[in-house]
């Protein structure tokens, strides 16, 4: 359990930070840092702890990270990733109520 969430750390670091090394690499030693760090813990109950954590850490790196490119002094460009993509709901000015059956 403990080395597949590790893989899974690594491969979505490798789709969140794609083409930006400085990034990827910061990402790849700040894991295998977390990991080694508490390689000898024993409690079952801090491992399960810190596999949650790891779970956490995962799940806002793919759904909340975007990488941004600076074009210009004073312009970014928003690079996002398909997954991150939702349908937008149009706005309306005046919204309608719904009628109730």
């Amino acid at each position: 359990q403990v080395l597949k969430l590790f893989k899974l750390l690594h491969r979505t670091r490798q789709e969140v930070f794609k083409n930006d090394n400085k990034a990827l690499e910061a990402a790849r030693q700040k894991i295998n840092e977390e990991f080694r760090n508490n390689r000898d813990e024993t409690s079952e109950e801090k491992i399960n702890e810190l596999l949650k954590i790891a779970s956490d850490v995962e799940v806002i790196l793919r759904t909340s990270v975007i990488q941004a490119v600076h074009t210009d002094s004073d312009k970014i460009v928003l690079i996002p990733r398909k997954d991150l993509l939702q349908d937008n709901v149009p706005y309306l000015d005046k919204p309608t109520k719904k009628q109730e059956s």
